[in-house]
């Protein structure tokens, strides 16, 4: 054969890999438009004893629960959410029962009255709790557009929708060309898809908390606590953003978290993230969902430095173990001298739910180098209770266990109760307590015995 031939068989090849593309292509935008719908035929999928599964933040669809919401004829669905954009939707439970698996803005008044229930779980649970619970599954979450392989993102999610596209009956999108595509294990191909709506709006914002001198005080001492070349798992909040502020020179940070918030741009753009030291994901910053602004939004989209995984994942106690010096860093509502954490409850009142803080806390402590690291104000209601207190009320949640608790900071320093005994648990406590809480703390411990 010669050399002639050889450039005409090569040429042949190229020009039908390119008329098989320019085929594909087709089918895509083909099979996009065939699927593609208002959101009132999308919803009209949903058939009766259908579990409806819905993204946390800004992945929920809009045009699609809306939709749900005007449904009169649901019979016995359940729609299970975390933290919704929008109030939840008032309906006999009989028809459709709401099912939050951690209270937030959008869905705690619907659980003091009565027309929310709430799912316990570890975060990481949700996906297999969600798999031995429900049955025929209906996921809705919004997408950036498809690409040229077909594919849409999750953008700001992976979170627990990512592994229940696997076995869903039904699958309803939302395209949003507002969303971001992000890369990781949170793309769905459109061959997987039945319905499409697309509906282009901003997406949902978190508003920037206002700062305390409290938060920037115990952001300084946890900031304190870490090192250059430590992994970190931080959160939003006003204590958080006091200590990615305070993080913006520190060098050769990982960060694997199960958020990813505003502040961690700062941090990308002060060059103090590297992620040179992962031996998973090397280069990448690894997350489960994205909570923020526009700013964070627009960062996030199409960056090959942040990849998305599954909660299963991230929160997973055996991967955490496995990173060397991690530093989670979580907010808790009170600490008794155990060393017991209530993140859940603020009194009576049902506030939020356990999330991925045990997790991180048991896994901070198995990593090598780890540290876990509780924070909150060391009062309330103007200093007028005590957040540290001799034991939790009845009724009262464990969210973390004293076992697993290490570092506790509020404004009056840092109390380290890995290695310590109860009654130096109770001293140190104390010693981080508010002034005029002391002697009062005092004389309860010892009347518990906790002290001499």
């Amino acid at each position: 054969m010669n050399k002639t031939s050889n450039k005409r068989g090569a040429f042949l090849i190229m020009v039908r890999v390119e008329l098989y593309k320019e085929s594909m292509t087709m089918s895509k935008e083909r099979m996009y438009q065939q699927k593609l719908v208002t959101a009132k035929q999308a919803v009209a999928k949903i058939k009766a004893y259908d579990d409806i599964i819905v993204p946390l933040a800004p992945g929920d669809p809009p045009a699609l629960l809306a939709a749900l919401e005007d449904r009169s004829d649901l019979e016995r669905n359940r729609l299970f959410q975390m933290l919704p954009s929008r109030p939840f939707i008032k309906k006999d439970p009989q028809q459709l029962k709401v099912i939050s698996m951690f209270l937030s803005a959008g869905d705690r008044k619907g659980f003091s009255e009565g027309g929310v229930d709430l799912l316990p779980n570890h975060f990481s649970d949700i996906p297999e709790l969600l798999s031995e619970i429900t049955t025929e599954q209906v996921v809705m979450a919004t997408v950036s557009p498809m690409d040229q392989d077909g594919y849409f993102s999750l953008g700001t999610n992976c979170d627990y929708t990512a592994p229940m596209l696997q076995t869903a009956k039904t699958i309803l999108l939302e395209v949003n060309e507002y969303m971001p595509r992000t890369y990781g294990l949170n793309q769905i191909h459109i061959s997987e898809v039945d319905c499409l709506v697309e509906n282009h709006q901003p997406l949902i914002e978190a508003q920037a908390p206002a700062i305390t001198e409290k938060d920037r005080i115990i952001g300084q001492y946890i900031a304190e606590l870490i090192q250059d070349g430590d992994s970190i798992q931080i959160g939003f909040g006003a204590i958080p953003n006091t200590v990615m502020d305070s993080l913006t020179k520190y060098k050769d940070l990982t960060i694997y978290t199960e958020v990813f918030p505003d502040k961690l741009v700062d941090l990308y753009e002060s060059g103090a993230v590297t992620n040179i030291y992962r031996s998973d994901y090397h280069g990448k910053s690894t997350a489960t969902f994205a909570f923020g602004t526009k700013r964070l939004y627009e960062f996030l989209h199409e960056n090959p430095d942040i990849y998305m995984l599954p909660v299963n994942h991230t929160n997973n106690i055996l991967h955490i173990a496995q990173l060397n010096q991690l530093v989670s860093i979580n907010a808790t509502v009170e600490i008794d001298f155990l060393g017991q954490c209530n993140s859940e409850k603020i009194g009576s009142t049902y506030w939020s739910s356990t999330g991925g803080q045990a997790e991180f806390c048991i896994g901070s402590r198995m990593a090598k180098g780890g540290k876990g690291i509780i924070c909150l104000h060391s009062t309330t209601k103007n200093d007028e209770v005590s957040k540290i207190v001799p034991m939790l009320a009845p009724g009262i949640p464990v969210t973390t266990s004293k076992n697993d608790v290490d570092y506790v900071v509020t404004e009056h320093g840092v109390a380290k109760l890995r290695g310590k005994t109860v009654r130096e648990r109770t001293e140190e406590l104390i010693r981080i307590a508010h002034p005029k809480f002391r002697e009062q703390l005092t004389d309860e411990a010892k009347k518990m015995g906790y002290l001499l």
